[in-house]
């Protein structure tokens, strides 16, 4: 079985300036959910690794990130698809922690509980901060311009040799069309 990592934000659903702070703020992307029952359809085994900050920043607690979260896997679930397991930072950027992206310690984590290693292994984001925390990680950093994305192309510490897609749909078409 093989394993891909996605981040949440930006990639799944909607992202917000304003943070996703519950449920039915929590808005898919067109063929986001197609794009993971497909994962699931083709026996990839989906994660999740996501920055929580609003939690540090006291704009909602772990009880409704966990109620966003319910909500995510029941439309993925929905759609055919399966998403096997969430981690998530809960700290603002100013807590040094490891596990904040671009650190890798969610990855490592990830790493770490499923008893594999990343190398390769393709994640998914739409920002600058993704796609740093998956090359330190050993994965195969991949970026879509939905979310964050069409700005991070234009960053000039983005790597031009990280593939870049449309959105997750478009990503994950061509890691299993190929």
């Amino acid at each position: 079985m093989q394993l891909i990592i996605l981040d949440r934000d930006g990639v799944i659903n909607e992202d917000s300036d304003e943070f996703i702070k519950s449920p039915t703020e929590w808005v898919p992307i067109r063929g986001s959910m197609e794009a993971i029952a497909r994962l699931h359809r083709a026996g990839w085994r989906v994660v999740v690794a996501t920055n929580q900050s609003g939690i540090a920043r006291n704009l909602f607690d772990l009880d409704m990130l966990a109620r966003i979260h319910e909500t995510m896997h029941r439309r993925v679930i929905e759609s055919g698809g399966l998403i096997d397991a969430v981690f998530f930072c809960p700290h603002g950027p100013d807590d040094a922690c490891s596990c904040r992206k671009p650190l890798p310690g969610l990855f490592h984590d990830i790493a770490a509980r499923l008893q594999i290693d990343l190398q390769g292994v393709p994640a998914i984001g739409d920002s600058l901060r993704d796609i740093q925390a998956a090359r330190a990680a050993g994965a195969a950093p991949m970026l879509v311009k939905t979310g964050k994305g069409f700005g991070t192309v234009s960053h000039p510490d983005f790597d031009p040799q990280v593939p870049v897609f449309d959105d997750l749909y478009g990503a994950v078409n061509q890691l299993l069309d190929n």
